[in-house]
């Protein structure tokens, strides 16, 4: 079952249970301070958004290739093996299909040459790019049937891939150690290791340029409706446990020895992809995550001190007008880029002018 099907399900449950209650944002609920910003969003003051794609729906994944090109993986709300990855090769260019026929690919990198395409229960490798296709493919990597979601792939400061794996189920302990965890291996998919275990659904995964921290966005349990402190983005270091399913971000005794997260996000938001600026867009943003909420339709800011991610971080809206926000990468150009998955529209923010 695809992810967006899967959180689309249980959030339409909660978002009632929490109207029943009065419940609401764990983390900042109010857009005030925001301005127009053009594209027909609102964002912080002193930004400019235009349109940089379209045509591109249930866009879930993004990577930049060595020529500054912009790479997406599409997945859609079912798992029908009709999923694909589309190179934009400049603003406004028609979106090419280049990788076809995959099943629910949500982490994309360029590495060395080599673009890394995680996807259902595997992480494959594509190069050598003739017109719109590969020449040469290999699988990377296998994972047992219904492991749960593979994730965001990226690569760590040491040379090895890190992949994100969700839990199979919302609040069960699963059965396979590579489920609800982080994994490490080789280029080459060798010296398969747990980096981090016990978290439920480790979605959108970088590393703070210049460090060896990992930010990743950590979607908590569905079943708790108001009783859930928020999704997190929490800096994830190799060995942790996190402690799911009885830790969910809530404290005490469940959760000890269990690290703090950096930050608290909103409640049942099926928080998704994240990316690090580190003044790209100008002094009122500064260094920040950009972390996307796709079931609320927000984009958020978390303040990280000046050395990246190591102190708790103030949260606050970026961008609202994106219907289901998904990917976030940085792009050339001092730009990022945020898609929305129900449009298909890829929308670039920079400083204005």
């Amino acid at each position: 079952m695809s992810y967006f099907r899967t959180v689309s399900r249980i959030i339409v449950a909660s978002a009632l249970l929490l109207a029943s209650c009065g419940g609401g944002s764990a983390s900042s609920s109010s857009n005030a301070g925001l301005v127009d910003i053009g594209a027909g969003l609102e964002g912080v003051a002193g930004l400019q958004a235009t349109i940089y794609a379209g045509g591109l729906t249930h866009a879930a994944a993004f990577a930049v290739d060595a020529q500054g090109r912009l790479w997406v993986a599409t997945a859609d709300y079912s798992d029908r093996g009709k999923d694909g990855v589309y190179l934009v090769a400049a603003t406004g260019a028609t979106p090419v299909e280049i990788v076809s026929g995959l099943h629910t690919p949500l982490g994309l990198l360029w590495h060395d040459g080599t673009l890394f395409v995680a996807s259902k229960t595997r992480v494959d490798a594509y190069s050598a790019l003739q017109g719109s296709r590969f020449s040469a493919h290999r699988t990377v990597l296998t994972l047992p049937t219904g492991v749960g979601e593979v994730n965001n792939i990226v690569l760590a400061p040491n040379g090895r891939l890190l992949v994100g794996i969700s839990a199979p189920c919302d609040h069960c302990t699963p059965a396979s150690k590579y489920s609800g965890a982080i994994l490490s291996f080789t280029t080459s998919g060798t010296d398969l290791q747990v980096y981090a275990s016990g978290i439920r659904a480790p979605v959108g995964l970088t590393f703070v340029p210049g460090t060896s921290d990992l930010l990743v966005t950590m979607d908590y349990r569905d079943d708790l409706g108001a009783k859930t402190t928020g999704d997190a983005l929490a800096v994830v270091r190799a060995g942790t446990a996190w402690g799911n399913p009885a830790c969910y971000g809530q404290g005490g005794a469940a959760c000890s020895g269990v690290p703090t997260t950096t930050a608290t996000l909103d409640r049942h938001a099926a928080v998704s992809g994240v990316a690090v600026v580190t003044g790209q867009l100008g002094a009122g943003v500064g260094t920040s995550a950009i972390v996307a909420e796709w079931a609320l339709g927000k984009v958020q800011r978390v303040a990280l001190d000046t050395r990246g991610s190591t102190s708790p971080g103030n949260v606050t809206p970026f961008v609202t007008g994106i219907k289901n926000p998904v990917a976030v990468s940085l792009a050339a150009g001092n730009a990022l880029l945020v898609g929305d998955w129900s449009s298909g529209t890829i929308y670039r923010i920079g400083v204005a002018p």
